[in-house]
């Protein structure tokens, strides 16, 4: 009689939680990142007739997707607490008040949830052979690539890539969101080919990222981003630019922020070091303009290596322009909590503008940066001919 028991409250608690009335984005603890999470992918349907309470659907439940409309998948990334996005709520609202579309949130928070980044990262291609294989039975029912659209965020940005690849470059649109590591090279460009006449590119965030370059086109944010300048022309002045490019590709710099105007302009700070020994660390530079205006950027998106007379180029983002820079602050560290402070000594610093190439380079020669201490300084023109 007890096992008799035992058996149906277990498979009471296995119904209710599979067939949870309205399923929410998985929930996990800070304990799940330490040691780690397996991956499981669960994708989570919103339409207008259920625009509040998700439908759990795989490739062979569709539940109310309608296979002749736009479907739009929403990736989150990278999640070192296992906390659900805020923003997801929000962005799936925002979605179906826009359009009579399903949109489909891809919930892989068991697998995303780590405080390794690395071991998410390694994950991005399983998620998106899973979603591969979704999509290839919705286009048995009669789907369209034309009618996927991929929205990233962070990792899930790597995930569309992936996505956009295994189609050859024939989904409707990808778009990437928000700042994410990667996992070339450093630089700061992004390969945008092939773009359709109905696609708006807004701002994008990357540094060095090539998988875009298999999606129709690229673009992010909302309508107060599109007068952000983009090397040289406006967003919404791309088909001027691009037009004249045979085949239609460029290089192209992008950013925003979280925060009206979302808006972000970059520059590259270049540092020549002249320690004997080797430092690594990262720089947080400050700009303050004649008006007392300043605005920060901790560039730590990875510790920089200051070799004896090599260059480094450091890429910074700031929420403001400032057109004419009266002096920079700049402060190195190492991370470390304990042991020695170091010094890092500079035999060049040097200031550019990506958005405003136009504008003179700032320099300044011979500094000394004790670690966690603020040096400030007045930047002088750069000679013209040191490019």
């Amino acid at each position: 009689m007890l096992r008799l028991y035992l058996l149906i409250s277990l498979t009471c608690l296995v119904r209710s939680d599979t067939d949870e009335t309205c399923p929410s984005f998985t929930r996990l603890s800070f304990h799940s990142a330490v040691v780690g999470t397996g991956l499981h992918v669960r994708l989570m349907l919103y339409t207008k007739r259920n625009q509040t309470c998700a439908q759990i659907i795989n490739s062979t439940a569709f539940g109310n997707l309608n296979v002749t409309k736009k479907t739009t998948f929403i990736i989150h990334g990278f999640r070192p607490t296992g906390s659900p996005p805020v923003w997801m709520e929000d962005l799936v609202e925002a979605l179906l008040s826009a359009e009579h579309m399903n949109v489909v949130v891809v919930d892989w928070n068991r697998g995303a949830t780590t405080v390794i980044y690395t071991h998410a990262a390694s994950k991005t291609k399983q998620v998106a052979t899973i979603l591969k294989e979704f999509i290839d039975q919705m286009l048995a029912e009669g789907a369209s690539l034309d009618n996927i659209y991929m929205i990233g965020v962070s990792l899930g940005a790597h995930i569309s890539g992936f996505v956009g690849e295994m189609y050859d470059g024939q989904l409707g649109r990808i778009t990437g969101m928000k700042y994410f590591k990667c996992d070339h090279q450093r630089s700061v460009y992004l390969y945008l080919a092939s773009l359709r006449e109905d696609c708006e590119i807004t701002a994008y965030p990357c540094d060095s990222y090539r998988d875009y370059r298999n999606a129709k086109c690229a673009s992010c944010g909302t309508p107060q981003e599109q007068s952000c300048p983009v090397l040289g022309y406006y967003a919404d002045n791309w088909k001027d630019y691009l037009r004249q490019k045979d085949p239609p590709m460029t290089k192209a710099f992008f950013d925003t922020d979280e925060k009206e105007p979302f808006c972000m302009y970059h520059y590259f700070v270049d540092i020549i070091s002249w320690n004997k020994n080797i430092r690594r660390g990262s720089i947080t530079i400050e700009l303050r303009d004649r008006n007392g205006n300043t605005t920060e950027s901790k560039i730590d998106h990875e510790p920089a290596i200051f070799q004896k007379y090599h260059q480094v180029s450091l890429l910074a983002r700031f929420n403001q322009d400032l057109d004419k820079v009266a002096t920079i602050s700049l402060v190195f560290s190492t991370g470390s909590v304990i042991g020695p402070k170091y010094k890092l000594r500079i035999l060049r610093i040097r200031l550019r503008s990506l958005v405003h190439p136009e504008r003179p380079q700032l320099c300044r020669y011979d500094l000394v940066l004790m670690e966690n201490v603020q040096t400030v300084f007045q930047p002088i023109l750069c000679p013209k001919l040191q490019m």
